[in-house]
């Protein structure tokens, strides 16, 4: 039995929700191949203020048009989830660069092992497609994600992404634009949900068809977002990283000064003296933060995680 003949059996509802901004070269080709690929799914396109034919040529397709006019990629799927329930949510942007082929397979572990959130982990060998810029800075933010948040995703800044009706329904999504994709891979993270990762290709984009994201400035706000949701989430290590700096430079400082006056019994750098007592008080309060915000932290992730069980499970095998 075909995969989109189970869900019809099971009465299992699928969602394609496509984000576009200014997409009228890949839109068409988008919609065709996905309603190909699940023809039993609805498919939505939220339009982000666009000046080309993107609404035309989605509507032409028979596709369900939405217009989200609060710019930004994170405006867009605060909207998506909020207006559209279905047990299962494909997420793949507009830009005809991920296969719709690989959507089965991701629903398909989604439903067989009962998981909030399938990633699709972007495999290919065309450079154009993939710079070797945004290669080397998606392995950095991934790995310092990874590394604070737990090692279960190999490619956080995917943007093709099957999810449970409990995770959109629950997901407290704050960015407005890129940064998005950060939040999913984090919130999944910190809460321990049940997740999985498929390698999918990822395709070059067709000539004339312009990405809408900046390497060096969209990588600095997703490096800013990730120390921000360090900042919120894992205060305790946040602020007592800050605290063993400060406190080492309070000892770089004050060591010559405390042996100098136990040598001679003088204390003859007295602004010295005070910026190390000073640094090493700051020190103190920066740790004091960090174990009081912890409390916080923790009481924001019961609520989060209460927030997530309120939701039904997704559909899974009898």
């Amino acid at each position: 039995m075909s995969e989109n003949s189970l869900f019809l059996k099971k009465n299992i509802s699928v969602s394609v929700l496509i984000p576009c901004y200014n997409e009228e070269l890949t839109i068409k080709t988008v919609i065709r191949d996905f309603r190909n690929t699940l023809p039993n799914a609805k498919i939505y396109v939220y339009d982000n203020n666009s000046t080309d034919k993107t609404v035309e040529i989605a509507r032409a397709e028979r596709a369900i048009v939405r217009n989200e006019p609060m710019q930004g990629k994170g405006h867009v799927i605060r909207r998506m989830f909020s207006d559209i329930t279905s047990d299962f949510y494909i997420l793949v942007d507009g830009d005809a660069t991920y296969e719709a082929a690989a959507a089965p397979r991701m629903l398909e572990l989604a439903y067989k092992n009962g998981l909030d959130m399938v990633n699709g982990a972007r495999v290919t060998n065309c450079k154009n497609a993939y710079r070797s810029g945004h290669v080397l800075g998606n392995k950095a933010l991934t790995g310092i994600v990874t590394t604070v948040f737990g090692r279960r995703l190999s490619d956080m800044l995917s943007g093709y992404r099957v999810f449970s009706q409990r995770f959109v329904k629950s997901f407290p999504a704050i960015s407005t634009g890129f940064e998005t994709e950060t939040e999913f891979s984090i919130h999944a993270l910190e809460l321990c949900l049940p997740i999985g990762e498929i390698q999918t290709k990822y395709l070059e984009r067709p000539v004339g068809s312009i990405s809408k994201l900046n390497t060096y400035k969209d990588g600095i706000i997703i490096l800013i977002t990730i120390i921000n949701i360090i900042k919120f989430e894992r205060p305790l290590l946040f602020f007592s990283i800050s605290s063993s700096i400060i406190l080492f430079l309070s000892l770089f400082f004050g060591i010559p000064v405390v042996i100098y006056w136990i040598n001679t019994g003088m204390v003859p750098r007295f602004p010295t003296a005070i910026l190390s007592t000073g640094l090493i008080i700051l020190a103190f309060l920066s740790f004091m933060c960090g174990l009081i915000l912890d409390t916080v932290a923790l009481g924001r992730k019961e609520q989060k995680r209460i927030a997530y069980l309120a939701q039904p499970a997704p559909p899974q095998p009898e």
